[in-house]
């Protein structure tokens, strides 16, 4: 070492790996340890480090903060700790100086070829194969003036995706290194473009453990982190140190020129370390019974994750390292929201009890620097605790399961829905309504990584996991689908016929419903998982985007196109930015019906209804009209105004055959009669000029 005593004790923050003059300052947290030594290694897959420095508690510890300056290191060195404390699972303590530790405040991390998950969960010196930490200097890229885009979420499309499974198969086109990566997706970004959606949601991105699935599967969705600052190496086609944090930023520079966001699905509420047979390959190892809410006997971890631990986020320590972790995406990486996967356990204490003012919650609200970023709650975890409209704080928007209920419900034919799905058009209300917060609080959807596709969802009525390995007893049971009258794929065209319909009307309920809409990966040409709903461990063409079904189903995908286009409805929101729901709804005029006027049918046994809206922002009036019955019914239009309105133009009609299904509103044919007969298990939508309303 060289320098000034301060420099070769270093300094405890920042936290992590840091750049500096001459060399770099390490410092990690460990409140537990009786000694904590920094191994630096030359390449990845070495098993020994080329260089053991002990930190002296007595001169490199502040307060539990282990701290060393390192000179002549630069970016890419890649290290990790070793630390050593009690080995007492009785009391929570499982230190164990076998293990190679990743640092928790790690930029990059490497994953050597002979990873075993295995190995790391025994006490072998230097197990085969442990992962480490890489050092990184953020400064050393160019941005090339990007920032965030902060697009109004009035505005905002969501495309839930996977980097990997996006570009994986071989029919996307590419070449064989950019299939699966970061690289791969920035080649694809003029279809997202054509798509017409405003922001992708990446299923997790943060460094995961792929090997923590059942014996002989691979963890595909990535719901097992590792690493809260690391990008996942294994999606970037730069297998060097430094390439995946490279290669991310790439990506998002990339989008943001195409004018799309891009949202990170993060986990904080547990890790791959998993329960007691589990490997040590970070927070156990520094400080398990501060980062793990563990049960009464001490030995055992609370699992409201459902996968064998939970993360004791509203400890201080952890809620520290969550926004430092939110805060390093948006400053450095510069993405613009996070889509955070089983949230309610965030409202925990460390006892796992609920709060009700959480206080990771109301820092991630309040942080200036993640101020304007757009924060997205699954408003349950696996303890059962659900959230839905009640989730703390103020500018959280929720993905609003209600809303996927009880659209498949209704469009399946369930009865008693009509009134429910009448809610969920106009912003759930029954919901949100009470809070005075805009429409854009319910993120709305139909389909998501976890359950059916879209297709799936019309073409099985029971999940078909048994290439899991689980015996089929894994994924939900209750999926409110409905095979059209077979189950899995048919040349019955009368079947096919019906399923295309039923994926326009979800599709359009989706889209045209107040909030912020959101479709999956593929569902815009019905790409099929064969009736597998919990495809987390299927990294093959169960889960991966099959860009043939471009061409064998270029009618979802047009309607899908031209329907994101005329977002006709969606005007509403716009014209009242920034006020409440309750508002927009009493400023904007409009008439409930059933097949006759103003006579809406809310009794168990009805299966359609009608809306008449204005949408003021565009002077149109529009008609909607829902029919969930297996017959086709004829429903009275309010009449048109002869002080200006009208007439009726026929946007879309998910009974015809493309391209009559949708149009493009300046093409849409008018219709004048008083009557419209709406096909069986279908959706129309009619708009006029508005000159006089005929609403009162």
């Amino acid at each position: 070492m060289s320098g000034t005593a301060a420099e070769e004790h270093g300094q405890s923050y920042p936290l992590g790996a840091t750049v500096c003059p001459g060399g770099a300052n390490f410092s990690v947290f460990s409140r537990g340890a009786s000694a904590v030594e920094l191994l630096l290694f030359d390449g990845e897959d070495d098993a020994r480090p080329t260089r053991v420095i002990p930190i002296d508690p007595a001169t490199n510890r502040t307060y539990h903060y282990w701290h060393a300056f390192v000179s002549g290191v630069r970016p890419g060195q890649i290290y990790g700790y070793r630390a050593y404390g009690p080995w007492d699972p009785t009391t929570g303590m499982r230190f164990d100086p076998t293990k190679v530790l990743l640092d928790p405040y790690g930029r990059g991390v490497v994953v050597p070829k002979n990873y075993s998950r295995v190995a790391n969960r025994t006490n072998d010196d230097y197990p085969a194969g442990a992962m480490k930490s890489v050092l990184v200097d953020p400064e050393e890229y160019d941005w090339e003036g990007d920032v965030p885009l902060k697009r109004a979420v009035s505005r905002t499309i969501i495309y839930e995706m996977h980097v990997r499974g996006f570009t994986r198969h071989p029919s996307s086109g590419l070449e064989e290194k950019l299939r699966g990566t970061y690289a791969g997706l920035i080649e694809k970004i003029p279809y997202l473009q054509q798509l017409g959606i405003t922001a992708v949601e990446l299923l997790p991105v943060f460094q995961f453990d792929a090997q923590d699935a059942p014996r002989g599967q691979i963890n595909y969705w990535g719901y097992a982190p590792v690493s809260f600052f690391a990008p996942h190496h294994g999606y970037s086609s730069r297998q060097n140190p430094l390439g995946p944090v490279d290669e991310f930023r790439d990506m998002v520079k990339a989008l943001h020129r195409a004018g799309i966001e891009v949202i990170l699905d993060v986990v904080f509420n547990h890790t791959a370390e998993g329960d007691c047979t589990g490997p040590t390959t970070s927070l156990r190892g520094l400080d398990n019974d501060i980062y793990y809410i563990l049960e009464q006997d001490r030995s055992r971890y609370a699992n409201y994750s459902g996968t064998g631990n939970t993360l004791n986020a509203n400890h201080s320590i952890v809620r520290r390292m969550i926004i430092d972790s939110l805060r390093y995406w948006v400053q450095e990486m510069h993405v613009d929201g996070f889509r955070f996967d089983l949230a309610s356990i965030l409202a925990r204490d460390s006892s796992g009890q609920p709060m009700s003012n959480p206080p990771v919650l109301w820092d991630i609200e309040s942080d200036p620097v993640l101020a304007g970023t757009k924060m997205i709650a699954e408003a349950w975890d696996a303890g059962g605790l659900y959230q839905v409209g009640s989730f703390a704080g103020d500018s959280w928007k929720e993905w609003n399961g209600r809303f996927r209920d009880d659209v498949r419900s209704f469009f399946r034919g369930d009865r008693g829905l009509v009134a429910r799905i009448a809610d969920r058009l106009v912003g759930s209300p029954d919901i949100y309504g009470y809070k005075e917060r805009e429409a854009e609080e319910s993120v709305n959807f139909v389909t998501c990584h976890d359950g059916f596709t879209l297709n799936d969802l019309v073409s099985y009525n029971l999940k078909h996991n048994e290439a899991n390995g689980e015996g089929n007893r894994d994924g939900a049971d209750d999926n409110r689908s409905w095979n059209c009258g077979f189950e899995g794929p048919t040349d019955d065209t009368t079947v096919e016929s019906l399923r295309n319909r039923q994926i326009k009307n979800l599709l359009t309920c989706t889209m045209l419903s107040l909030g912020m809409p959101m479709i999956m990966m593929g569902d815009e040409v019905r790409r099929s998982q064969r009736g597998n709903n919990n495809a987390y461990c299927q990294d093959n063409e169960i889960s991966w985007f099959d860009w043939t079904l471009l061409l064998k189903h270029a009618d979802v995908h047009r309607f899908v196109r031209v329907l994101i286009a005329h977002r006709l409805f969606r005007d509403v929101q716009n014209e009242f930015q920034g006020e409440s729901l309750n508002q927009v709804l009493r400023k904007s005029k409009k008439a409930w019906h059933g097949v006759k006027l103003n006579q809406p049918d809310w009794s168990d046994w009805s299966h359609s209804f009608a809306l008449t809206a204005e949408v003021m922002g565009e002077q149109h009036l529009v008609h909607l009209m829902f029919n969930a019955y297996w017959e086709p019914l004829d429903f009275e239009l309010p009449p048109v105004s002869e002080e200006g309105n009208g007439p009726w133009h026929r946007w879309i009609d998910t009974t015809l055959e493309a391209p009559h299904d949708i149009v493009a509103w300046q093409t849409a044919p008018p219709f004048t009669d008083q009557m419209y007969r709406v096909g069986p298990r279908s959706v129309v939508v009619l708009y006029s000029l508005l000159g006089a309303s005929p609403l009162t």
